[in-house]
């Protein structure tokens, strides 16, 4: 026993320090000092950084890369900043007076978010493009929508039983922050000062931040910038490979309500991607079409910058998500084209109602992008499209898809005319909270679930099980039966209430 002790024991002092980047690469004397203590504080957040391309490059040597290759968008860079690498500090330290959170830590002043605005210094057109995106307004596009608050709280709200019925109150911060905004995003405030006993230092100051900790994509930042780069990129090695794989975007994609991760992972790119993504290479910039990979992931149809095997490009590097997709195939109540603005909470349909279409249909034509917009997308998604499938191919996958969109609809106007002769026969209530019945949830469930589901199905796989029995087509039809069913039992037994109602 005691030979393995001491074994042991040599074996901690003998094992190698973590690893630094290369000899020639210089590090900031203020991010050195925070490695030296958080090495052993937070060993893993050191070694992801360790291993990123921040930690392995210079902002100044990033520049020097011309073509497609140069990872680094902004023309200039602060001269303090350009020779050594993206540590600690060069984030951390970045625009103190600009955060609420920067606070006095070891002779620094430091902030706990750094937010895009600190990542613009050397991505100011990601950052610019990321600020067009609907992602960046997730927080305000849900919390200033009053329809969508009222949706929200039938799903996550407080409830309580009174008089027969169920009453759904405010859901709770903590409720909230880990439900619809841990992926819409947290509102972000310094609400206070506490002291932590800290095995390194001792006692030190932070600051308390109420939202915190969020990754999500509309996260309100302490310095009033909107998004996080850490929801794609992860902290802290803010891999370009990690951005590109699906299982990134599943965290918040997987359904029911948006399910693009789990069609995806059945139709055949996911079998693809599935049986092949361990010989691609996720980190080439730009990404080769057929060298590189050989099917779409998320990034390939929204993100990322595809040349072809002659170097030319197919795809422009973009962070504004939506600008190679002519339809909005989630959302309330029918797909539609894309809103205009990355603020949604300004749309309003004919009926005054937050929502990109009136509840007969009717779209919302001056908040949307016109149908000459629409096709300028449309081609720019089937760009990447045609470098795998002939003409033939790309024009009949996305006709089927948008004969889906129109029959979709059409199955929801139906479910949803159902529903509007149900309040107005005073079966249920619409003005207090058009979502918070049972049957008011069955209708919830027709557009939020089973036609998002078979739409999504249609664009990403073409078909398959999630288009008809796996929350489809199957589940969309005996939603309908059910809710055409329980009106007509209501009408027999109260006929005094369907005076008025369309038989």
């Amino acid at each position: 026993m005691k030979k393995i002790s001491l074994l042991l024991c040599l074996g901690i002092f003998l094992l190698p320090a973590v690893n630094s980047p290369a000899a020639d690469i210089s590090i900031s004397e203020a991010s050195s000092e925070c490695i030296d203590c958080h090495a052993s504080v937070h060993p893993g957040i050191v070694k992801d950084w360790q291993n990123s391309r921040h930690a392995n490059i210079a902002p100044q040597d990033a520049m020097a890369v011309e073509g497609p290759a140069r990872k680094v968008s902004s023309k200039n860079v602060p001269d303090n900043l350009k020779g050594t690498v993206v540590g600690c500090a060069e984030c951390h330290m970045q625009r103190p007076e600009a955060h609420a959170d920067t606070f006095e830590h070891n002779g620094y002043e430091i902030h706990v978010v750094v937010s895009p605005k600190d990542c613009s210094t050397c991505h100011s057109q990601e950052d610019e493009q990321y600020s067009k995106n609907l992602m960046a307004n997730a927080y305000d596009n849900l919390a200033e929508n009053k329809l969508y608050q009222k949706l929200q709280r039938s799903i996550i709200g407080t409830k309580k039983r009174s008089k027969g019925r169920i009453i759904c109150g405010p859901a709770d911060e903590a409720t909230k922050a880990e439900a619809c905004y841990y992926c819409h995003g947290t509102k972000l405030k310094v609400v206070g000062q506490e002291t932590r006993d800290t095995e390194a230092a001792g006692e030190l100051e932070f600051p308390v931040i109420e939202g915190w900790p969020n990754q999500g994509v509309g996260r309100v930042n302490l310095d009033g910038s909107l998004g996080s780069c850490s929801a794609c990129h992860t902290r802290h090695a803010f891999s370009i490979e990690m951005a590109r794989k699906p299982d990134t975007c599943k965290e918040c994609h997987v359904g029911p309500d948006v399910p693009a991760f789990k069609v995806y992972a059945a139709s055949k790119h996911g079998n693809i991607y599935s049986a092949m993504h361990k010989s691609w290479d996720f980190s080439a910039v730009p990404w080769t079409i057929g060298k590189d990979f050989t099917a779409p992931t998320c990034a390939v149809c929204h993100v990322s910058l595809l040349v072809n095997g002659d170097e030319e490009v197919v795809s422009e590097r973009t962070h504004q998500m939506n600008n190679r997709l002519p339809w909005r195939i989630f959302g309330l109540v029918y797909a539609h084209p894309h809103p205009q603005s990355p603020d949604t909470s300004i749309i309003r349909n004919k009926d005054g109602q937050p929502l990109p279409t009136s509840l007969d249909g009717t779209i919302a034509v001056e908040f949307l992008i016109d149908p000459k917009e629409q096709d300028t997308r449309r081609k720019s998604m089937q760009a990447a499209c045609l470098n795998c499938h002939d003409s033939s191919w790309v024009k009949g996958h996305w006709q089927r898809f948008e004969n889906t969109i129109q029959k979709t609809n059409g199955d929801i106007l139906i479910a949803t005319s159902i529903m509007g002769d149900i309040w107005q026969g005073g079966y249920a209530d619409l003005e207090t909270n058009p979502f918070d019945e049972a049957i008011e949830k069955k209708w919830t469930d027709t557009w939020q679930f089973y036609a998002n589901t078979i739409r999504f199905a249609s664009a990403m796989g073409g078909g398959g099980d999630y288009v008809v029995y796996a929350n489809g087509r199957y589940h969309l039809t005996q939603a309908v039966l059910e809710m055409n069913d329980w009106l007509n039992l209501r009408k027999k037994f109260d006929p005094s209430k369907s005076k008025g109602i369309k038989q």
